[in-house]
């Protein structure tokens, strides 16, 4: 890995169609990842406002590597700092969730109030006239670094920039139209886990923009008709590049199409069949008749809906070849029981352990073993041209290349 990490990595070119493999596994570019994305001009999804309820409820979350406290206060504004005590760099919050008037490490006692100020410094004048400390100290000039907040339908986001621009010119009008048809109302957390993956996060985030590879890769979309190429939908790139859109509608018509089958394709099989076949007996719920939506944010967020599962996905990278997806899932809050016992039901179909997204939890693993020894060669990104723009079909790697578009704008590349 050090030897790896000592080459610089060489792009073929501006172009997006070829895809260094040293980007996967190089310890240099994870470092600058960091600073540059994580810590740079973008906005990191941290929660959702329906987590934070009340004044004093919070959540321990990260942006990149970067641990984070966001909390809601008094005055019902939404603060987020740093999960690094000023003193020694422990964490402040060791809970995920919880409430709390104020915060204070357990390493030394130093405190913080809800929006991240140090407030307290135990034995600050020391003990019977000993020690303490210097008599110029100034809490008021030390402290974790806080993060800019900017909410949009109910999603917090937090930023270490300045310079960032506001959270919907940053998202574009395509992008805040279609998180807005799913997150049109209140919503409740009906579930939650975290998922460990085998590989660099960006494998991850590409799978998710990869609207070429669901019915290829998913036999489950393929055998109950959920997903097709051959089905009427479409691919959203933003012009950053860095977030996108995927949805489909099941079509009769589609379903009938023998493209897959032409090909001798794994997931055109027919053999299997659910021994519980309400697991898909959902219910209408948006009139636009899409079926699937897969969104994602630069750098690392997703909101799904799949039938009636709705869920946000957040990716956080772990190291160069270690990622942790965070899913949350989600219920509207004037669900009817029926309703909420569909959702929990579909819930099957994603995590670990889904039916559709269970292999998605190992193709990862898949690349990040392939490329061991392939540090100087290319990925591949030809599928639907070279360009990233958006498209009523999805046998592409627009998107894909949109990120790598995103991507090398933040890291310089």
């Amino acid at each position: 890995m050090n030897d790896i990490a000592s080459e610089p990595i060489h792009w073929a070119g501006p172009g997006l169609t070829r895809i260094p493999f040293a980007l996967y596994s190089d310890a240099q570019t994870a470092s600058d990842e960091q600073a540059r994305i994580f810590r740079g001009e973008v906005w990191n999804y941290l929660c959702l406002e329906a987590e934070l309820p009340d004044a004093g409820s919070y959540r321990t979350t990260f942006a990149g590597e970067t641990p984070v406290v966001v909390v809601r206060d008094e005055d019902g504004e939404i603060y987020a700092f740093e999960n690094r005590c000023a003193h020694r760099g422990a964490l402040i919050a060791l809970e995920k969730s919880g409430r709390a008037e104020n915060f204070q490490c357990v390493y030394h006692a130093w405190s913080y109030n809800r929006q991240g100020d140090l407030t307290g410094v135990a034995f600050e004048k020391g003990v019977k006239g000993q020690g303490g400390m210097p008599p110029d100290f100034c809490k008021e000039a030390h402290g974790p670094r806080k993060l800019r907040i900017a909410t949009f339908c109910g999603l917090v986001f937090g930023s270490f920039s300045e310079d960032v621009p506001g959270i919907e010119d940053y998202l574009g009008e395509e992008i805040c139209a279609r998180i807005e048809r799913v997150l049109h109302k209140p919503v409740e957390v009906i579930g939650r886990f975290t998922q460990a993956l085998p590989n660099n996060w960006k494998l991850y985030v590409e799978n998710v923009k990869d609207s070429y590879h669901a019915s290829l890769l998913h036999l489950f979309f393929t055998t109950f008709e959920l997903n097709r190429l051959s089905q009427k939908g479409g691919v959203i790139v933003d012009e950053s590049g860095g977030h996108h859109v995927s949805y489909s509608m099941i079509d009769p018509a589609a379903e009938k199409d023998a493209s897959y089958k032409e090909q001798a394709l794994r997931s055109d099989n027919d053999r299997y069949r659910l021994k519980d076949p309400s697991l898909l007996a959902g219910f209408k719920e948006y009139e636009d008749g899409v079926t699937l939506q897969i969104l994602s944010v630069f750098p690392g967020f997703v909101l799904q809906q799949i039938q009636n599962c709705l869920a946000v996905r957040q990716v956080l990278p772990k190291g160069v070849a270690r990622t942790e997806l965070n899913w949350t899932y989600l219920g509207y809050a004037d669900d009817t029981p029926e309703e909420r016992r569909v959702r929990l039901k579909q819930s099957n179909l994603i995590g670990p352990a889904g039916f559709i997204s269970m292999e998605d939890g190992a193709v990862g693993g898949f690349v990040q073993r392939g490329i061991a020894g392939a540090h100087d060669q290319e990925a591949v990104v030809e599928m639907g041209g070279d360009s990233t723009g958006s498209s009523e079909g999805r046998a592409t790697e627009a998107s894909v290349r949109g990120f790598w578009k995103a991507y090398r704008h933040h890291m310089g590349a």
